[in-house]
């Protein structure tokens, strides 16, 4: 795997920068923010395409560990600051993989693509915040938005008086919510998904393809479509367990991917998802295990 595109484009709104990542942004590019205070300039996310040219900043503030995010902090000397709960993740590429649950056989291999593409090397001394937290640019206020599910310390940010909510991965993407790493969640991510609903901002800034979304009722709209995807994996899998199946079958059924996508990164989304909505299924009483390890919709 290579990529070539280092490039970036940028986007005003209000004071604040947007760094519009090759490709719209799509994995395993992102988009970055550059926010200019009278005292200190932050950039959010440095990704990918910030590799070849990344623009000046004097503090990195990273809305969660997973490597198209992170990718461009190497190019900056200066303080990093990720969510508590995701700190010890951007400390180590080994710690990143294993926040992944990927398979024994893949490890090494996965390590050796955050170093290689991704250029991952890991922050020992990054520092932690939590919810809540402001950093005061001079001028500008960034204030921490703890929105967990994706990961656990996935965070959005809200940045003033320019009225622009980063909400990161909460991204409004087609694929739908992602909550498959080791302490990732889908409770907490409806409960995220909630929280955005009731912050009004001018403008909702998204980590990937669908860029920024200009009003409080397009986002929310737009949030709708997205979360809806949840209840679509729940009809999916209770359509299949119409007749019973053992888990390997459930998880091996895809809900997430379709059936095109390789990957060592597969298997691993696929068994954390359904494992979620089996058991969510199981306490609403809509899926009963009918015998050890099978399982039926009631």
């Amino acid at each position: 795997m290579t990529h070539t595109d280092t490039s970036y484009i940028t986007e005003q709104y209000g004071e604040v920068t947007v760094l519009v990542g090759a490709q719209s942004g799509a994995y395993p590019f992102a988009n970055s923010l550059l926010i200019p205070g009278a005292d200190t300039t932050a950039v959010i996310d440095p990704s990918l395409s910030l590799v070849g040219s990344a623009p000046p900043a004097d503090l990195v503030l990273i809305t969660h560990a997973h490597e198209d995010h992170i990718a461009g902090v190497g190019k900056y000397d200066v303080p990093v600051h990720v969510h508590d709960r995701d700190r010890e993740r951007l400390q180590s590429p080994e710690a990143l993989i294993t926040g992944f649950d990927t398979p024994p056989d893949s490890f090494e291999s996965s390590v050796a693509k955050m170093r290689d593409f991704f250029h991952v090397e890991g922050i020992p001394d990054a520092q932690g915040f939590e919810d809540g937290t402001v950093f005061d640019l001079g001028g500008r206020t960034v204030t921490v938005i703890h929105l967990p599910g994706h990961t656990a310390g996935h965070s959005g940010f809200l940045i003033e008086p320019d009225g622009f909510l980063f909400v990161g991965d909460i991204d409004l993407t087609g694929i739908g919510p992602l909550y498959s790493d080791v302490g990732s969640s889908l409770t907490d991510f409806e409960a995220s998904a909630r929280r955005c609903v009731d912050i009004d901002a001018q403008w909702y800034g998204t980590s990937h393809q669908k860029g920024v979304i200009d009003g409080a009722g397009e986002f929310r709209r737009r949030l709708d479509a997205y979360m809806g995807v949840v209840q679509r994996r729940d009809d999916t899998m209770l359509a299949f367990l119409r007749e019973p199946a053992y888990f390997d079958e459930i998880a091996e059924r895809r809900l997430v991917y379709r059936p095109h996508v390789e990957g060592a990164h597969v298997a691993p989304v696929e068994r954390s998802t359904a494992q979620q909505h089996l058991e969510r299924l199981i306490g609403q009483g809509r899926v009963a295990e009918v015998e050890p390890g099978r399982f039926r919709a009631v």
